[in-house]
C-alpha cells in the first residue's frame, strides 16, 4: 500500500516534525479556502460549500471503528500519555463528534491498514493514505481533506516577485533525483538549472551553503525544516502550491470497506460539517500553524 511518503522518508519527516515551531505563512491557493479570524491567512479546503451533502441515515452503523498509525507525527503518533494523536486522530473523533457516533481508534501497522478493513477488523482508515489507483482496487475513500503540495524555496537573498518559467530561467534549483518533482520541472521548468542530489538532506543542505537559489520538493518536508534549527533561517517559501495530480497525486482520503456506501457518505458528510464549520480549520492550524500550502 502506498502512501505520498515511503517508510523512510516518513521517518525522516517525524523527525523534522519535532523541530516544527509555531509561526505563519500567508500564502495563496489554487483551490477552495476556509477563511480564519485573520482575513489575510487562509487554510485548504475541499469542499464546494454549493453542493451541500445531505447527511444519511447512520441510526443502524453502530460504533465507528477507525484504524489509524502511531508512527508519522504529526499525522498520527503517541502522544506523552502513550495515547494515539495526530491531525489524522482529532480528525476522527471530531467526525465522530459531527455524527453523534460512538467510535473507538486502533492502532496497527499502516501497511496492515487495507487488509484489515478486508477482514472486516474495522470499518474506515485515516492514516494519510493517498487515494491511488492501486489503493482504490482495495478499498473506497472518502472526498480528499488534503493534499501534499509541492513548493519552491529560496534562500533569503533571491528575491522573486513571482514563479514563473520565466522569470526563474538561469536560477540553479536543486531537486531529488528521480523524484516525481524533478520530472515536472523538467517538464515545466526547462530553462532553469537543475541539479540532482540522492536525497533530501542532500539536496536542502546544497540550498543552505548556496550552491543553489532554490529546492524543489515536498512542501510538509520544507516547512518542518524550515521551523527547524537544520535550515539556519536560511530560507523561505516563495510562490504558491503546486499539485498536479498527475505528478503530485489525488490526495488523501479515509479508507473505507468496499461497498460500505452508507459510511462513505456520512465520513463525507461529516467532512463538509466540520470544514463549514471552522473546526477543520482548528484542527489544522493546531498542528500546522505554518501552512505547507
Amino acid at each position: 500500500m502506498s502512501r505520498l511518503l515511503d517508510a523512510r522518508r516518513r521517518m525522516k519527516l517525524g523527525a523534522l516534525a519535532l523541530c516544527f515551531a509555531v509561526s505563519w505563512l500567508v500564502i495563496g491557493v489554487d483551490f477552495a479556502a476556509a477563511q480564519i479570524k485573520d482575513p489575510n491567512v487562509f487554510v485548504p479546503g475541499f469542499w464546494d460549500p454549493k453542493h451541500r451533502p445531505e447527511k444519511p441515515d447512520t441510526s443502524r452503523m453502530g460504533v465507528i471503528r477507525f484504524l489509524t498509525e502511531d508512527d508519522y507525527p504529526p499525522f498520527n503518533f503517541k502522544g506523552p500519555n502513550g495515547q494515539v494523536s495526530g491531525f489524522n486522530v482529532d480528525l476522527a473523533r471530531a467526525i465522530c463528534t459531527e455524527l453523534g457516533a460512538t467510535c473507538t481508534i486502533q492502532v496497527r501497522r499502516f501497511n496492515t491498514l487495507l487488509d484489515a478493513l478486508d477482514k472486516n477488523l474495522g470499518d474506515a482508515a485515516i492514516a494519510s493514505i493517498a487515494i491511488t489507483p492501486q489503493n482504490r482496487e482495495r478499498a473506497d475513500f472518502t472526498d480528499r481533506y488534503y493534499r501534499t503540495p509541492a513548493r519552491f524555496v529560496a534562500r533569503k537573498e533571491v528575491l522573486l516577485d513571482q514563479i514563473t518559467p520565466e522569470a526563474l530561467s538561469g536560477r540553479k534549483v536543486a531537486v531529488v533525483a528521480g523524484s516525481a518533482h524533478e520530472a515536472y520541472l523538467r517538464d515545466f521548468f526547462p530553462e532553469m538549472t537543475i541539479k540532482s542530489y540522492p536525497n533530501i538532506e542532500t539536496a536542502l543542505a546544497a540550498l543552505k551553503r548556496a550552491e543553489t537559489d532554490l529546492y524543489f520538493g515536498d512542501g510538509i518536508t520544507i516547512a518542518f525544516w524550515l521551523n527547524g534549527a537544520g535550515s539556519g533561517n536560511c530560507c523561505v517559501f516563495r510562490g504558491g502550491p503546486f499539485t498536479e495530480s498527475h505528478y503530485f497525486g489525488e490526495g488523501i482520503g479515509i479508507a473505507v470497506k468496499r461497498g460500505n456506501e452508507t459510511l462513505r457518505r456520512a465520513l463525507n458528510y461529516a467532512l463538509f460539517k466540520l470544514w463549514e464549520k471552522g473546526t477543520y480549520t482548528d484542527i489544522y492550524l493546531r498542528y500546522f500553524p505554518i501552512s505547507f500550502y
